[in-house]
């Protein structure tokens, strides 16, 4: 491996410790170095907070070494102030050598902007290292940032004889509880957890996080003519929630009922979601919804458990047509991982 790759990679693991904590920024990891030696090291932590970079060069012991040193940063430093200033000026006032980066940004404020302040500041720079595992670690945010709208995963546990539920909806349980502990980990990492309306009927979810550490996802129902129980959980209030119908308009604490035109489709709750700076959504039912969604190929990728239950007859899982990228077995159950 290249030294090159070799620092870009230490940056990307720095970047990995911001997941479920940054969006809706990217995750970046920045590496200092020296004469092939690691000075300073950072990653952006949390949202609102300093970004990698100021926290790389914090962390360097001796600052006068910088004006001789290479940053290798995942994603193009950032020229605009947001909530902290622009990172590309902070490279640029401590006179860093050389800037490596591992993939142009794509959001507009940002774009190239950053690469041509450190360029006009003599500053050498070179991009495009390790690219596409910077993006596939970003994807949600690059998703967001080109196609306008989050990106969207979607999950479901079948028998192994084919079946999402039983006719009468039932679906208790198909996974084991280390299948549905994992889902709870990926509830903490993404925005967004979506349902349908006879899932939220049938099923009465939580659709929080309690089997991880983390924080809850915005839980999103569509009960298009608000016939929903009021007494289920998703309108507690406990959590952020948005109740797509087309009756009215009503916000409470931590629940809004958004009214959208009569007959809307999917496009426009996602479309609503871009606006609201929503990068990510998992879609955990029910088979309507799933089905839908896979009809329109409006989805990036599918987490399917399949567990050791037969129910015989019921209602059959969605069917995919996409790239299978991994199986795993979890205690007996199969997680197979699908991108479109």
């Amino acid at each position: 491996m290249e030294p090159q790759e070799k620092f870009m990679l230490r940056a990307i693991e720095l970047a990995e410790l911001g997941r479920g904590k940054v969006s809706p920024n990217p995750m970046v990891g920045c590496v200092i170095v020296h004469e092939e030696q690691i000075i300073g090291e950072g990653y952006h932590q949390v949202y609102g907070g300093p970004h990698a970079e100021p926290n790389a060069i914090q962390n360097v012991i001796h600052p006068e070494r910088l004006k001789e040193a290479t940053a290798y940063v995942s994603l193009e430093p950032c020229a605009h102030w947001g909530k902290t200033p622009p990172c590309a000026n902070l490279l640029v006032e401590k006179r860093l050598k050389k800037v490596v980066i591992g993939a142009v940004d794509s959001n507009p404020l940002v774009g190239g902007k950053g690469i041509q302040i450190l360029r006009d500041a003599g500053i050498k720079v070179e991009t495009g290292v390790l690219e596409e595992q910077v993006r596939l670690q970003n994807v949600r945010f690059f998703t967001f940032m080109e196609k306008k709208r989050p990106y969207i995963i979607l999950k479901w546990a079948k028998t192994k004889d084919g079946f999402i539920a039983r006719e009468n909806y039932d679906s208790k349980w198909i996974s084991n509880p280390y299948s549905r502990q994992l889902v709870h980990k990926w509830r903490s990492e993404e925005n967004a957890i979506m349902v349908g309306t006879l899932t939220a009927q049938y099923d009465n979810p939580k659709l929080n996080v309690r089997d991880w550490g983390g924080k809850n996802p915005v839980r999103i129902v569509i009960d298009r003519n608000l016939r929903l129980n009021p007494g289920l959980f998703l309108f507690d209030k406990s959590q952020a929630t948005l109740c797509y119908n087309q009756i009215h308009a009503q916000v409470e604490q931590n629940l809004e009922k958004v009214q959208l035109q009569e007959g809307f489709d999917l496009e426009e709750i996602f479309e609503d979601l871009y606006q609201r700076k929503i990068q990510s959504v998992i879609v955990e039912g029910g088979a309507q919804i799933l089905n839908k969604l896979l009809e329109k190929e409006l989805w990036d990728e599918a987490r399917v458990f399949t567990g050791n239950e037969s129910f015989g007859t019921g209602i059959p899982a969605p069917q995919l047509k996409g790239n299978l990228i991994s199986e795993t077995m979890i205690q007996g159950d199969k997680l197979s991982i699908w991108k479109k």
